[in-house]
């Protein structure tokens, strides 16, 4: 049955201590790999009524990333560091001193050949997912500074389905395309409504390029984030996702969550590439549901927690949503 975002229900909920912050699937299984604010990465099976989950091992504070390369999770967080671990012996294989600042993401290539990581000193590393091994470091895309003379993040990042691609995004709404061969930059994109400056109640920016993501057939690019922010204390600007067609640098699509307010975390494409997904949150959680084809929101759902990250099993019928103390699977089988 096809996946329908009309359908959507939530299935179940496995409540936790702490705060989930990313999320990854198992191939082929009911197998989640997460991680969060207790600095622990975990391993659960989803298939039984009581699921307990299993300790693979930790990080000295917040797990921001997970990522799956065949039978290897390579998680990454707070620390800078990056971590392997054999998934079906539950150990530690290498950690590597990755990035001198927070990791904010982890990714693996389809093909499981190769580990991308972004974090706040500004650069992102590509990674052979077998040895651990350097393979490129692109750097320079992205200022440290803001405009406005205060400490940058680099929030984001996504690959290409051929992996020939990788995106990245920062906090004043800057991206930038790579070509992973050559690690030059190609496009540079410019989302300036995802960033605030107040220069007058706290002289304090907020915002951010928060979440990428690349089409199936690769030729666009989501962004996501926060609209504009009256008051910087609170996340009350829109919830706000942007399309490009990223190779003539030009946008064709713009959706503003009318019924949510809060940050996108996560953008995730439909694999056949007819809606687009995005969750995040500001005190509650939200699902939005957008379809290319008629530029509108077909669906805007709360949930009970700010949603951190989300993943799809490969039908596109299931998510997998990491949130505030819990883990959500909701379905949306037509």
């Amino acid at each position: 049955m096809a996946a329908n975002p009309e359908k959507l229900r939530l299935a179940r909920t496995i409540s936790r201590k702490e705060i989930v912050l990313s999320v990854a699937r198992v191939p082929g299984s009911s197998r989640v790999i997460f991680g969060g604010s207790d600095g622990t990465v975990y391993d659960l099976d989803l298939a039984g009524a009581k699921s307990e989950a299993m300790t693979l091992g930790s990080h000295q504070s917040y797990v921001t990333g997970v990522a799956l390369a065949g039978t290897t999770v390579v998680s990454g967080g707070y620390d800078g560091r990056l971590i392997w671990w054999d998934l079906s012996q539950r150990r530690q294989l290498r950690a590597i001193a990755a990035h001198r600042k927070w990791i904010r993401a982890v990714l693996a290539s389809r093909d499981g050949q190769m580990i991308a990581s972004v974090a706040d000193d500004m650069v992102c590393r590509l990674w052979d997912a077998a040895s651990g091994k350097l393979l490129r470091e692109l750097r320079g895309g992205h200022q440290e500074m803001t405009p406005h003379h205060f400490l940058s993040m680099l929030y984001a990042c996504a690959l290409s389905p051929d992996a020939k691609y990788i995106a990245t995004g920062d906090k004043v709404g800057h991206a930038v395309i790579w070509e992973v061969a050559t690690g030059k930059p190609v496009v540079a994109l410019e989302v300036p409504e995802l960033y605030t400056w107040d220069p007058v109640q706290r002289r304090h920016s907020i915002g951010g390029l928060r979440a990428l993501a690349f089409s199936p057939d690769g030729q666009s690019l989501a962004v996501g984030g926060i609209g504009k922010i009256g008051n910087i204390d609170h996340l009350d600007g829109k919830a706000r996702v942007e399309v490009f067609d990223w190779r003539k640098g030009a946008r064709t699509h713009e959706f503003v969550s009318d019924n949510f307010k809060g940050l996108v975390e996560r953008l995730v494409f439909h694999p056949q590439g007819g809606w687009l997904l995005g969750v995040g949150g500001a005190n509650d959680g939200f699902l939005l549901f957008f379809d290319l084809k008629t530029k509108k929101i077909i669906r805007q759902e709360k949930a009970v927690a700010h949603l951190h990250d989300a993943v799809l099993n490969e039908g596109g019928d299931t998510l997998y949503a990491a949130g505030h103390q819990q883990l959500a699977i909701f379905d949306m089988k037509g």
